[in-house]
């Protein structure tokens, strides 16, 4: 009886995986709108009703994807991070921003669908979240071990105070980001920023916003970018 219930759950897991491994091919053509249970039973040979056994309906495929996007870039994030001596704090930071890029144009529909336009009608559960809190762990934990080794120093230009109506956002941030809790919401501001300026700048590449303008050196633009928002940060680097 466990031997059958094992091949069972084994041909499950297998056609869960097909039925995900379809649905990203059809993003790449009809993107996360266009989605449709249907049309991944059809391409799998399977009466649409089967499909539901699976994924009672679109939105939960959606957020099986969404999850898998998340966990993926996450992994990319984690093991740059981990490439790096602890104490290279700069270093770390420039190898996760290169494995957030790397990451996103080896896997531009996944990407698209965790960072472009919001699919309409949809709203991420909670079960995104952890998935999706992954990357930011590492940053906190970046700035978090520079400035217990005392080498987050202060920004090389005087910078506006984060406003006052920022704090209960801040007060969040370390609930769900612990790392950050010794941070001033400055800090915290700061730390914001750059880690959307460093999506916002994978986001402009990968959706074309640098076509006929950034032509030469993409790779070498990305890291004067992300090198500038480490300065900010006040992450140096170690002689």
């Amino acid at each position: 009886m466990n031997a059958g219930r094992t091949a069972r759950e084994r041909v499950r897991a297998e056609l869960i995986r097909e039925i995900k491994d379809v649905a990203r091919r059809h993003l790449a053509v009809d993107g996360a709108a266009g989605l449709s249970l249907r049309a991944v039973a059809r391409e799998l040979g399977m009466v649409s009703s089967a499909i539901y056994r699976y994924f009672p309906s679109r939105d939960e495929l959606l957020t099986a994807l969404i999850i898998e996007a998340f966990d993926a870039v996450g992994t990319a994030v984690e093991e740059a991070d981990a490439s790096v001596p602890n104490d290279r704090h700069l270093d770390r930071w420039m190898a996760v921003c290169r494995a957030i890029r790397a990451w996103a144009l080896a896997n531009p529909h996944e990407y698209a669908l965790i960072h472009g336009s919001p699919v309409p009608g949809y709203v991420a559960p909670e079960a995104t979240v952890p998935a999706a809190a992954r990357d930011g762990q590492v940053m906190a934990r970046i700035l978090h071990d520079a400035r217990q080794a005392g080498r987050l120093s202060p920004p090389p230009v005087a910078l506006p105070p984060a406003p006052a109506s920022f704090a209960p956002d801040a007060a969040r941030i370390r609930e769900a980001l612990p790392l950050f809790a010794p941070f001033p919401d400055d800090v915290i501001m700061l730390g914001l920023t750059a880690w959307t300026n460093v999506y916002g700048a994978v986001s402009f590449e990968l959706f074309g916003m640098y076509r006929n303008m950034i032509e030469s050196d993409r790779p070498a633009t990305f890291d004067h970018m992300t090198l500038t928002l480490a300065t900010l940060l006040g992450l140096t680097p170690t002689h």
